[in-house]
């Protein structure tokens, strides 16, 4: 498969702060190499996948970090390779995210990806890039959907970038790159001009690790959504998936649920969520499906941990994983604050902390 990565230049970064189109004709030169074709709780179960055929060595640990209404993902290889997924909100800054890397003897974030510009999703982006690159044994590389936010917060994570000229690559579906024994596959956003909608442009990864696959999707919606399962069909497949929008309605609809078809979901967002996270209809179908559920407001810190064959998942806390159940324990929904189901204008634009 063709690897294909927009590489941009620190000279581009303000450029790209102020596009509002994102990826399109204003992004710089392609470069191409066609030659690259714990815890309180345990479960454990065994991968019926068959998306890898490569040996693996040891385990790979998927930590779901608590980080109330936002997502932060750290993925540690059996060499010590790491990978970070969004780093929270940006009202808690870096701090706790790096409070909890620094637990895991992570000393090099070797993949820093940002899903999507949004404030909780990139709000310890700045911190941590600025921690590791002083403190520690620096960053290795950042994956960006090349779709422009307009916050501080977003600004202040291309600053960093350009301040310890960290290199920053745009990437698009089909995308690949390597992740110790581990394959990454990029499955959204589409190639070419995709529009300026950040939601639907969220970088959406597959991890294989031997016969273990897994998927997170950012915060991509019903139409990104649609055109993945359309491009990938069985190739969503996935033993454990991080559900979309952090378990709204408008992500993980039933026909890509059919796609994806997890063993295990795991649900990040806040125990008093001002949006309904998880939404009713989301738990409801997790339920009918049979699908291990997790919610980091009532589960805490959820860490899956794979040999490439089976896994065994802990939590912070104990808690059931019936979907069901996690619907009678959650608030009941209040239909005004589900009027609007993407972030309101103080997640967009949020200020300088302080």
């Amino acid at each position: 498969m063709k690897r294909v990565l927009l590489v941009v230049v620190v000279a581009t970064l303000l450029v790209l702060a102020g596009c509002v189109d994102g990826v399109g004709t204003d992004v710089p030169a392609v470069e191409t190499d066609d030659s690259l074709d714990d815890a309180d709780s345990s479960e454990s179960n065994d991968s019926d996948t068959e998306n890898g055929d490569r040996e693996v060595d040891g385990e790979l640990e998927i930590h779901h970090i608590d980080v109330g209404q936002a997502d932060a993902t750290l993925l540690i290889e059996p060499s010590g390779e790491t990978m970070l997924i969004d780093s929270g909100d940006w009202r808690q800054g870096g701090a706790d995210v790096i409070d909890y890397l620094e637990a895991q003897d992570v000393d090099r974030i070797d993949h820093l990806v940002a899903t999507h510009g949004h404030a909780d999703h990139i709000g310890g982006h700045d911190e941590i890039i600025a921690f590791y690159e002083t403190e520690r044994d620096g960053i290795g590389t950042v994956y960006d959907s090349g779709v422009a936010a307009t916050s501080q917060t977003y600004d202040r994570y291309l600053d960093a970038i350009e301040d310890y000229d960290v290199e920053l690559l745009i990437v698009e579906e089909d995308d690949q790159f390597e992740f110790g024994d581990a394959t990454v596959t990029v499955r959204n956003p589409p190639a070419g001009d995709s529009g300026s909608d950040i939601h639907d442009n969220s970088v959406v990864l597959t991890i294989e690790f031997g016969n273990f696959s897994y998927l997170t999707t950012g915060d991509a919606e019903a139409g990104a959504e649609e055109r993945i399962a359309e491009k990938y069909g069985d190739d969503l497949d996935a033993d454990a998936y991080q559900a979309g929008h952090h378990g709204s309605s408008t992500s993980s609809t039933t026909p890509f649920m059919n796609q994806v078809d997890p063993d295990v979901a795991i649900i990040s967002s806040a125990y008093d969520s001002q949006y309904g996270h998880p939404h009713d209809e989301v738990l409801a179908e997790f339920a009918d499906r049979g699908i291990e559920t997790y919610w980091t407001a009532v589960h805490g810190d959820v860490v899956l941990t794979t040999d490439g064959d089976g896994y065994e998942v802990q939590t912070a806390n104990e808690f059931s994983t019936d979907a069901g159940d996690i619907l009678e324990e959650k608030p009941i929904d209040d239909d005004d604050t589900q009027d609007s189901l993407t972030h309101p204008i103080d997640v967009a634009t949020a200020p300088l902390a302080g």
